[in-house]
């Protein structure tokens, strides 16, 4: 019997990264520094990776280096900055941690159904592993994939091939409509929504029954057109609607034999 996979998204499904609060920051005190500009600087490195989601150059628009080079070639600032180092400074509690109490004991807890574990992220390696590292993910999971290892970035179904192509992926995990519910449906395994904040009338149903509420059809359309705003991405039920949502990774594990029956 070939390996079972479960594969989960990190960011805002499993851990919290320091981009937001402690790399930007950083990065927009340094150009400060070198420039008068008045411009934005923290929305001009946004924009350019929401520009580049776009652009469906879902690969590009993680590289956080390139994309900082960019800015600050237009700022005409002339220091170089290495992301890499800053994660790494970065990566200590509290600035990065873990999205839930006992959640190495969940992921435990699924692996021990028989499920080998797998990262599968849009973000590169070398933001990436500093984080897992410190934060003991790195044991946690069998395989780590990221985009920049694979060539690929979701929801292109080739970032999984490595994984497929040794077993069977029977879940994705994650909490993007675009990214991780649209890879799973393309890859005909089970697609499993977290949602740390369902409505009570969704998480009130059984497991097999909340994706089939109208009021959560609607809740993944105004998430889906918020993933894409600038773009014009059509909202096809067959591909942006899970299979499954659950409110947590403990939930998960919990109904991990009623989900995958």
């Amino acid at each position: 019997m070939g390996t079972k996979w479960i594969t989960f998204d990190l960011d805002e499904t499993i851990m919290r990264n320091p981009f937001g609060k402690w790399v930007f920051p950083d990065v927009v005190n340094m150009l400060k520094k070198e420039t008068d500009t008045e411009e934005d600087i923290l929305n001009l490195i946004v924009s350019e990776h929401l520009q580049r989601m776009s652009e469906e150059r879902f690969l590009e628009a993680y590289d956080w280096d390139d994309i900082i080079t960019d800015v600050t070639g237009n700022l005409g600032a002339g220091s170089a900055i290495d992301i890499e180092k800053m994660v790494i400074k970065h990566s200590e509690s509290p600035k990065i941690y873990l999205l839930e109490d006992n959640m190495l004991d969940h992921l435990e807890q699924i692996k021990k159904k028989g499920f080998d574990l797998a990262a599968a992220t849009n973000g590169y390696a070398k933001y990436q592993l500093p984080v897992l590292q410190k934060l003991g993910l790195d044991k946690m999971f069998d395989e780590i994939i990221t985009s920049d290892s694979a060539g690929f970035a979701k929801p292109n179904p080739a970032v999984l091939k490595k994984l497929s192509d040794e077993g069977e992926i029977v879940a994705h995990v994650g909490d993007r409509i675009d990214h991780d519910v649209v890879l799973a449906n393309k890859l005909d395994t089970t697609s499993v929504f977290i949602h740390r904040s369902l409505p009570t009338e969704i998480l009130s149903l059984p497991m097999n029954k909340r994706t089939e509420h109208p009021s959560f059809i609607r809740l993944c359309e105004e998430k889906w057109h918020k993933e894409n705003r600038l773009r014009e991405a059509p909202f096809k039920e067959n591909e942006c609607i899970p299979k499954v949502v659950v409110q947590s990774i403990e939930e998960l594990a919990e109904g991990i034999d009623f989900i995958l029956k």
